[in-house]
């Protein structure tokens, strides 16, 4: 589903991303995580086309986001670490305004908008403008719209900031469900132990390098997920 391939990305002298390699198949949740400046955000941008990459190449469902952006993006969903909505929109004109853009049909596109704003209990709040809304409440949107169209690549940065327990079990629950249909996962987090249960693979980054990668229990063994990311990143200084 996606294909990281020997990715590098500089600014200035200083490589951000060097030469990462990774694949996600489809049905996977991949946690990618690292220290504060690792390169994870850098990543997860030149994977959904915000940032362009200097070497190596990325492929999303077979397609280049070089060669074929637009057709990339038509499968992908972003979802990045503060949300930037358009705060003079309601809530419902921006679910509508995203669901116009892929082209969600009308039915289909209410059908899930009520879904999703009951469970996560915002569908009293639509009214109000977006610049009304909390911090969580704006996170609570950016999923739902990321959902509408139902993506098969979903790429989020640090999602459960912001969220209240409730909120951030539903959206545990929204990825198992949308990756057993078949769809993929690729998040960064800095909470270890959400990654542990949650991920099916993982990925540890540091200064732009891949330092492991792997099944759950390919990377950690019989020790926790936070005891070998914090050995790793000794052996690395």
């Amino acid at each position: 589903m996606l294909k990281i391939s020997h990715v590098t990305k500089s600014y200035g002298e200083k490589k951000a991303v060097d030469d990462l390699s990774l694949h996600i198949q489809p049905g996977e949740i991949y946690g990618f995580i690292g220290h504060n400046g690792a390169g994870k955000t850098t990543t997860l941008k030149s994977v959904v086309g915000i940032l362009q990459f200097d070497q190596g190449e990325i492929y999303i469902d077979g397609k280049s986001i070089k060669e074929d952006p637009l057709g990339c993006k038509r499968e992908t969903a972003y979802i990045p670490d503060t949300p930037d909505l358009y705060e003079y929109m309601t809530g419902i004109q921006y679910l509508n305004f995203i669901a116009d853009i892929f082209g969600v049909d009308a039915d289909e596109r209410l059908k899930d908008i009520r879904k999703y704003a009951d469970r996560f209990e915002l569908t009293q709040d639509l009214a109000q403008p977006i610049g009304a809304y909390s911090h969580g409440m704006k996170q609570k949107l950016a999923i739902i719209a990321a959902w509408l169209h139902h993506p098969r690549l979903i790429i989020m940065d640090e999602p459960f900031v912001g969220l209240d327990p409730k909120a951030a079990h539903l959206l545990k629950e929204m990825m198992h469900e949308v990756c057993a249909g078949g769809s993929a996962i690729f998040f960064s987090t800095h909470v270890l132990e959400v990654a542990e249960k949650l991920c099916d693979k993982v990925a540890i980054i540091k200064g732009g390098q891949l330092i492991r990668s792997g099944t759950m229990d390919e990377v950690k063994g019989d020790d926790s997920l936070e005891d070998v990311f914090l050995e790793l990143e000794e052996e690395k200084c």
